[in-house]
């Protein structure tokens, strides 16, 4: 597996924002679901998905009103 270089990364996460945004608050969970699965055939290893699934879950910040 290869990691992004930090450059690319954080115009991924640029890019995933601006199409959260654009999907809007109503459509959010539908979008990101949508993403999630579809990376997740590109990945091909139930596995490992399941590990990224545990990875992004691990640590998760309440939102905050001061962000």
């Amino acid at each position: 597996m290869s990691a992004l270089a930090p450059e690319a990364r954080d115009r991924l996460y640029a890019e995933c924002a601006r199409a959260i945004s654009e999907a809007g608050g109503s459509r959010e969970s539908l979008f990101l679901a949508r993403l999630a699965l579809l990376l997740f055939e590109q990945v091909g290893d139930e596995a490992r998905c399941r590990s990224a699934i545990a990875q992004a879950l691990d640590g998760l910040p309440q939102p905050s009103l001061s962000a």
